[in-house]
C-alpha cells in the first residue's frame, strides 16, 4: 500500500461536510439546480405478472417543477409482490440505479435476483434525463440553461443526472413499500460518479454504491496509473464545471482529492468496487481513496474503512465499517457479483 502517498495527500480533517462539498462544488462538478418547487408521479403502464408474478413493475413519468419551468422523465418502480401483503411498517429496502440503458432486465442489471433477495428498485435511464455530450440546450439541460450556456462554478451533465436521482428519491419518499430510511444510490463508470455526487449532496441516501467510478469518481486523482484529470476534461469536459479544467496535469495543486467525496457521505455509508483489470479507473487509487476517507470517518468516532494493511487482492471484500470495498477479478463492467456484493452489504 502506498503511504507515501498517503501522507501527502490534503485531507478534510478540519472541514465540516458544508464545506467539503462547497470546495467540490465550486472546483469539480459544479453548483447544481435547487430543488424542485414539487415533484409529482404519473404511473402510465403496471405489470401485476411481472418476473413470474413474484414482482410489481410500474412505469413511470416524474414531474418536476423546477422554478425555472416544468421537467418530466420516465422512471420505473419495481418491488416484490409480498410487499404489498405484509403488515403495517414492514417494508423492503431499494436500489436506487442510474443506468445506461432503459431495458429491464439488462446485461449489468439482474433485476429479477435483486427482486427475489427482497429489494424494490427504482430505475432510469441517464440520457433520459440530458444527452451525454456538451450540447445544454435539451432535456433537463435546455430547462436549467435556457440559452444552453453556464457560468465556471454551474454543473455539468454529473451534476444534473445527480439532480434527478434525487427527485427520484423525492418520489421514493412517497412509496410505501419502501423502507425509506434503506435506499442505496447505484451507479457504474460515470454513472459511479453520479451517484457518489448524488450521495453526497443527498442525506436521505443510506448508502451510496460506486462501481468502476475512476478518475473523478472513487479514484485518488495524485499518483493514478490510470485516467488523469487532463484526459478526461479533455475528452468530457461537460460533465464537469468549467473550473475543473484548470487542474489537468496538475493533480498535485488541488485543494482537495477524491477521498474528500467520500468522506462528504459521513457519517453515512458509501461503497467501492474495483476491477482487477479495469486499469483506466485504477483500483489501486480506488482502494486507496477509502484508506485516506477512513480517517476522516475515525475521527467522528465511526468506524470507518475497516482493512488489513496491504494491497487488496482479488476476491478481497470488506464490509465492517462505514466504508465498504471489494475487488473483483475481469474487466470494466456492473457484474451480478458486483450486485450480490451490494446486497449483502445492504443487509448489514
Amino acid at each position: 500500500m502506498n503511504s507515501e502517498l498517503l501522507k501527502k495527500l490534503p485531507m478534510p480533517d478540519e472541514l465540516g461536510r458544508t464545506e467539503i462539498l462547497n470546495l467540490l462544488l465550486s472546483e469539480e462538478y459544479g453548483f447544481l439546480p435547487e430543488p424542485p418547487v414539487g415533484v409529482t408521479a404519473d404511473v402510465e403502464s403496471e405489470d401485476r405478472g411481472f418476473c413470474a408474478g413474484k414482482a410489481v413493475l410500474k412505469k413511470l413519468k416524474l414531474n418536476c417543477d423546477t422554478g425555472k419551468g416544468s421537467f418530466s422523465f420516465p422512471v420505473s418502480l419495481m418491488y416484490p409482490a409480498e410487499a404489498e401483503a405484509r403488515e403495517e411498517g414492514k417494508t423492503v429496502p431499494c436500489f436506487l440505479y442510474i443506468s445506461f440503458t432503459d431495458r429491464i432486465p439488462d446485461l449489468s442489471f439482474p433485476a429479477e435476483e435483486i427482486l427475489d433477495n427482497g429489494f424494490a428498485v427504482l430505475h432510469f435511464c441517464y440520457q433520459d434525463v440530458t444527452s451525454d455530450d456538451g450540447d445544454f440546450t435539451n432535456g433537463l439541460a435546455g430547462v436549467i440553461y435556457p440559452d444552453g450556456k453556464r457560468e465556471k462554478t454551474q454543473c455539468g451533465k454529473i451534476g444534473l443526472w445527480a439532480w434527478a436521482a434525487s427527485r427520484v428519491m423525492d418520489f421514493a419518499c412517497m412509496v410505501p413499500e419502501i423502507d425509506h430510511n434503506r435506499i442505496g444510490v447505484v451507479g457504474h463508470s460515470r454513472l459511479g460518479k453520479t451517484a457518489l455526487l448524488a450521495g453526497a449532496l443527498d442525506e436521505r441516501f443510506y448508502c451510496t454504491f460506486s462501481n468502476d467510478s475512476g478518475c473523478s469518481g472513487a479514484a485518488l486523482a495524485r499518483g493514478t496509473k490510470g485516467e488523469t484529470v487532463g484526459k478526461i476534461y479533455q475528452n468530457f469536459p461537460y460533465w464537469f464545471c468549467e473550473n475543473y479544467g484548470r487542474y489537468a496535469e496538475k493533480e498535485d495543486s488541488m485543494p482537495f482529492d477524491q477521498h474528500f467525496l467520500l468522506a462528504a457521505a459521513a457519517p453515512r455509508r458509501v461503497y467501492v468496487a474495483s476491477a482487477s483489470q479495469d486499469c483506466w479507473a485504477d483500483p489501486e487509487s480506488e482502494y486507496l481513496s477509502c484508506v485516506a476517507a477512513g480517517n476522516y470517518y475515525r475521527k467522528m468516532g465511526l468506524k470507518g474503512f475497516v482493512h488489513p494493511d496491504r494491497d487488496p487482492v482479488v476476491g478481497d471484500c470488506f464490509g465492517e465499517g462505514e466504508i465498504g470495498y471489494h475487488l473483483r477479478a475481469g474487466t470494466h463492467y456492473l457484474s451480478r457479483e458486483d450486485w450480490g456484493h451490494f446486497m449483502e452489504y445492504m443487509r448489514k
